[in-house]
């Protein structure tokens, strides 16, 4: 016998109940107060990643980490730490906790929450929620090497200087335009790109506007 894959009649009855005077004015409603989500035609895997601010010589900087080479996913690139939202974290902000302890050592109680900026969607089908927090420093940070060759501090005021900011083209993987990528100089040999930047620019828009 076939399995029968419909919509149980009661349910089809209630879907149908609104008279259709009333459709519009119920969706202007339902609309006006859903918050406008970005979406994929795919499932995007949800990730989360601490954005940690620190201070130091009398100014903020941003901590970044780079990447080691044997990575499968992103090996050698500089990122803030963090990764995939798993079962048990209740929210972005322990995903980005629990990632960036693994990661650096940092306890979640030496971080000050700030909130959090908008989602990002990838081209490698994440759904990345950054999540902004201030450590103290100096700080003993524990990197695990297997993930993390190395973690650096970069002046918010160097990451503004338009001059040390440049956007490159790339070719995208399905056919269709060149897709701009943005990119900061090198700083201390390290290249802050892609998905890392475009989140650095939103917290500099936020502070200062570009």
């Amino acid at each position: 016998m076939g399995i029968r894959n419909r919509r149980a009649p009661s349910d089809q009855g209630a879907s149908m109940q609104v008279p259709a005077d009333h459709v519009p004015g119920l969706l202007r409603e339902a609309l006006a107060l859903r918050p406008s989500v970005p979406q994929t035609e795919w499932d995007a895997r949800p990730a989360a990643v601490l954005v940690p601010l620190f201070f130091e010589e009398s100014e903020w900087h941003l901590l970044y980490i780079r990447r080691t080479d044997n990575l499968e996913a992103h090996p050698g690139q500089v990122s803030f730490p963090g990764g995939l939202i798993e079962a048990g974290d209740e929210t972005p902000e322990a995903a980005a906790l629990r990632e960036a302890q693994e990661e650096l050592g940092l306890q979640p109680a030496d971080v000050g929450i700030l909130g959090r900026l908008d989602s990002l969607l990838t081209v490698t089908q994440f759904e990345i929620r950054p999540v902004v927090g201030t450590i103290p420093w100096p700080y003993p940070l524990q990197l695990n090497r297997s993930e993390v060759a190395s973690a650096f501090g970069v002046p918010l005021r160097w990451l503004a200087d338009p001059l040390h900011r440049e956007v490159h083209e790339r070719q995208p993987l399905a056919p269709g335009p060149p897709v701009p990528v943005h990119y900061f100089l090198p700083y201390q040999g390290n290249v802050i790109w892609g998905a890392t930047a475009r989140i650095t620019l939103n917290l500099l828009d936020l502070l200062y506007g570009r």
